[in-house]
């Protein structure tokens, strides 16, 4: 029997700067990627929960991983898969201070094979990027994404 496929939904927030857009990514919390930051960020996402409408999911996650609001006219973007996992985007205008967020937690045990359990945010920091920037921040299988929007909000300059 097929397994279902794992879908998630995201948003990819931007705002107007003198140099050219800037967009938002995050930072995955926890020891696996403390060290990690090129190819290590990501659009805020997470999984659609059965029956829920991907831009409801997308926000959620936004709200869950940075408690913030999302709102706004969102465009969705090309769905993109990358590691058997389907990504549904969409670009929304926001200019939000992300210097103080609240991410939701998981819990893991940590060191592993310790039998002690650890906390983490699952986002740790959040932050605007350039085009530039963001595309050498981004996870590589989110890279479509951010093309796609940089390709519509500069017409590819």
């Amino acid at each position: 029997m097929a397994r279902p496929p794992v879908v998630s939904a995201g948003v990819l927030a931007w705002r107007r700067r003198p140099g050219g857009p800037q967009f938002l990514l995050v930072h995955p919390g926890g020891p696996y990627w403390a060290k990690k930051d090129a190819a290590g960020w990501s659009i805020p996402k997470g999984l659609i929960d059965p029956g829920e409408d991907g831009w409801a999911a997308a926000r959620r996650e936004f709200r869950e991983e940075l408690g913030l609001e999302i709102d706004g006219d969102a465009e969705p973007l090309k769905p993109v898969t990358a590691s058997g996992k389907t990504v549904q985007a969409w670009l929304v205008e926001a200019d939000l201070d992300v210097s103080r967020i609240a991410s939701n937690t998981f819990e893991i045990e940590w060191p592993p094979r310790s039998g002690r359990r650890q906390t983490f945010p699952e986002v740790d920091r959040a932050e605007w990027f350039d085009a530039a920037t963001a595309a050498t921040k981004i996870h590589k299988g989110q890279r479509p994404i951010l093309a796609e929007a940089v390709e519509r909000l500069t017409g590819g300059s």
